[in-house]
């Protein structure tokens, strides 16, 4: 039998492998809820510089920062490809709490988060806001969180491309990652259907900087897998953020997604890692990401699957789930040394 054998059922080879929780116990675990706090969520704006571009990042965390108190652990929310921000902090009255930011806010976090070069309040440029380019981003924001918070280490969790830009940082500045979350990431794309239905716009991705991003196209995000895991009226919503900075992406993530895969080298990424996938995420397979599991040089490492989820974990019918995972996984004693 291969080291991953898709004949075998998906959750014994979870099992054996000795990864963290599988989608039949995550099935069964209660949906996570904010812990009861009486003090309000406090935010804040920054700029910071990456060369001569500019580049915005948020903050919300309860109370505001007080001389002499205790540091909180600080998490680091990166966006994908085709949206900002503030797919972390959609504020959807009359269908529940879709904030990530208030939740980990609540649970005692200092969330962080940003626009990469090319979106929402960041500097524009004609570049392609590639994921290496995203991965500066990250090297440019850091210096302002360690100024602001004391911390020289933060958790960091990426999405999508976002967690490709994340996984990337963490091979660059490895002193600065304390864990790593990387959500609908991918390996190498094999066999995935996203990929391969993109793969065909693959030359106007290598001859244009920017793509169309109309309010069809993001709320396609939230239907290409598997409708019904998200609620559609939530992806109305974040169309209706996201189009008043216009209906234009970069192109840069695509193309490395379809052309430039992998970027990202499992063994150079030092940090625990926990990676999550909606069970009907098209964008990696189950065996892409295990490849890229079993070789994190680090023992300290989960791999996700969430049930009735599929590719955008942050917004799903199920991000109870999503929230809770990652909340387990942040708050993970270090191990005794051996």
């Amino acid at each position: 039998m291969s080291e991953f054998d898709p004949a075998v059922p998906r959750r014994t080879v979870l099992k054996g492998a000795g990864i963290g929780v599988s989608a039949g116990l995550l099935s069964s675990l209660p949906m996570a809820a904010p812990a009861a706090s009486d003090g309000e969520i406090w935010s804040s704006e920054y700029w910071t510089k990456k060369g001569d571009v500019p580049l915005y990042m948020f903050r919300k965390r309860l109370g505001a920062p007080k001389a002499g108190e205790t540091p909180r652990p600080v998490l680091f929310l990166v966006h994908g490809s085709s949206v900002t921000w503030r797919i972390f902090d959609l504020d959807t009255p009359g269908h529940g709490e879709y904030s990530m930011m208030n939740v980990f806010a609540r649970w005692g976090f200092d969330v962080w988060t940003m626009d990469h070069e090319n979106y929402g309040k960041s500097g524009r440029t004609s570049g392609n806001s590639d994921i290496a380019s995203g991965a500066q981003d990250l090297k440019a924001a850091i210096p302002v969180i360690t100024k602001e918070t004391g911390h020289r280490k933060v958790h960091v969790m990426g999405e999508s491309s976002g967690a490709l830009r994340a996984a990337l940082y963490a091979t660059i500045e490895p002193e600065h990652v304390d864990r790593l979350v990387l959500a609908a990431f991918t390996y190498k794309g094999t066999e995935s259907p996203t990929l391969k239905k993109r793969a065909e716009q693959l030359d106007y991705f290598r001859t244009h900087n920017m793509r169309k991003r109309d309010r069809a196209m993001i709320e396609s995000i939230f239907t290409r897998d598997r409708p019904g895991t998200t609620d559609p009226a939530v992806g109305k919503i974040l169309a209706d953020v996201e189009l008043q900075f216009g209906d234009q992406a970069p192109t840069g993530t695509y193309l490395d997604m379809t052309a430039n895969l992998p970027v990202v080298d499992p063994k150079k990424v030092q940090a625990p890692v926990l990676l999550v996938r909606g069970e009907y995420d098209g964008i990696a397979t189950v065996e892409d990401l295990f490849d890229f599991y079993r070789q994190l040089p680090n023992g300290d490492k989960q791999l996700v699957i969430l049930p009735n989820t599929a590719h955008s974990v942050a917004v799903a019918i199920n991000r109870h789930l999503f929230w809770h995972a990652t909340r387990s996984f942040l708050d993970t004693p270090a191990p005794t040394a051996i």
